[in-house]
């Protein structure tokens, strides 16, 4: 007697494939690397400390400082740029400078999605000091006030939004640098010998100083001057921030991590 063989399908069970790591998680990952190490905090708490100190200079030596709300906002505003940019340059280098990239491109391997969290974190680090120096800013008015000096309250909206652009531009020049270097010592030195090198190129060339020079054009944003200065803006921006910006995440694209 012969018994008939039933067939099953068998059905495949369910790929179990990870999806891609969540963009905000990148962001915290690399919001931790800007913060939690030894040397950021140090350089977070010298920003800070450096930008309070600063701020009583208009206050004890109100000869030499305009006595209006602007003039103590671009007071803090240069101060901030000091340092905060050397904490964008650490983030962006780290991978490289402590020979971390083979853990983060691995966990990570679409390199662009690292970049973009880096860059966001730098804005959210640009935009949390400008709001401190806001704070820095508004104390050392309100001390400037109770001793009975005369201010000029001129800050207007054009004067708060060209602040806030001149921190995070210079946040991102040094993000353009260390995208572009990949070495912590080499574009931390860079970020303070290349606007010297510039400014000095500029005694000799006013096409320099008036179209690249950062201590003019960028000067323009702070002060809010932007009447008849934006080609001149958008060109030395071009040249510090995005010509360097998208060579180094082309080098990032393509270096070897080994």
């Amino acid at each position: 007697m012969t018994i008939p063989l039933r067939t099953h399908a068998i059905e495949a069970a369910p790929s179990s494939t990870l999806g891609p790591i969540p963009f905000p998680r990148l962001v915290r990952v690399e919001w931790a690397k800007a913060t939690d190490t030894r040397a950021a905090r140090w350089l977070l708490a010298l920003v800070a400390l450096s930008t309070a100190a600063m701020m009583l200079a208009p206050i004890l030596a109100p000869t030499r400082f305009d006595q209006t709300y602007a003039s103590y906002l671009e007071v803090t505003a240069v101060t901030l740029v000091i340092l905060l940019p050397v904490v964008a340059i650490l983030m962006l280098t780290g991978e490289w400078s402590q020979r971390s990239a083979m853990t983060t491109f691995t966990q990570e391997p679409r390199r662009i999605r690292v970049v973009n969290a880096k860059l966001a974190v730098s804005m959210l680090l640009g935009g949390g000091a400008a709001v401190f120096g806001g704070v820095i800013t508004a104390a050392g008015l309100g001390l400037a006030a109770a001793s009975g000096r005369a201010l000029e309250a001129n800050l207007t909206v054009g004067a708060i939004t060209g602040y806030l652009l001149f921190v995070l531009l210079n946040v991102l020049a040094g993000v353009a640098l260390g995208a572009l270097l990949q070495s912590s010592a080499t574009a931390i030195a860079a970020s303070f010998a290349l606007p010297a090198a510039i400014a000095v190129l500029g005694t000799a060339s006013t096409l320099v100083s008036d179209w690249i020079d950062m201590s003019t054009t960028w000067n323009l944003v702070l002060e809010n001057r932007w009447g008849g200065h934006v080609p001149q803006i958008s060109v030395s921006v071009l040249f510090l921030v995005a010509v360097p910006l998208a060579a180094g995440v082309v080098r990032t694209m393509h270096r070897d991590v080994t």
